[in-house]
């Protein structure tokens, strides 16, 4: 799991250094950087209920906010037909920038449930 985890801090870190040309960076780099911060102590095997809840609400509400924004994901699947959005790494049509943001918060979900799902069983492999 470490392993893991490192490739998640590097990763959420470098996502967040990419936030500098970003129409909402002030948005975007606490996102990634709550994330890796999030990973880094699941490498110590520190695990904060607390936090993990804050980061389910927020990544999750805002997930939710992607999926039904007037550009986002539903319009980029159902007026976009699900074009390509990794084509060029320029988002010059708003429902690309919004879709990639949505799977952005999605892998972070992802990640945080692994580590939420290892650390609960480590810890209660330790009780």
């Amino acid at each position: 799991m470490k392993i893991f985890n490192w490739f998640f801090i590097v990763c959420f870190v470098l996502f967040a250094a990419l936030q500098y040309n970003d129409p909402d960076p002030y948005i975007w780099v606490p996102i990634y950087l709550y994330a890796a911060f999030l990973c880094w102590q699941a490498t110590k095997n520190k695990f904060s209920l607390p936090l993990y809840i804050i980061g389910y609400v927020v990544y999750g509400a805002y997930a939710a906010y992607k999926i039904f924004d007037a550009n986002g994901l539903i319009d980029w699947i159902t007026k976009h037909n699900a074009e390509n959005i990794a084509e060029t790494m320029k988002a010059e049509k708003p429902w690309v920038e919004e879709s990639r943001e949505f799977f952005g918060l999605v892998i972070i979900l992802i990640v945080m449930i692994i580590d939420h799902i290892y650390l609960l069983k480590k810890k209660k492999a330790t009780v």
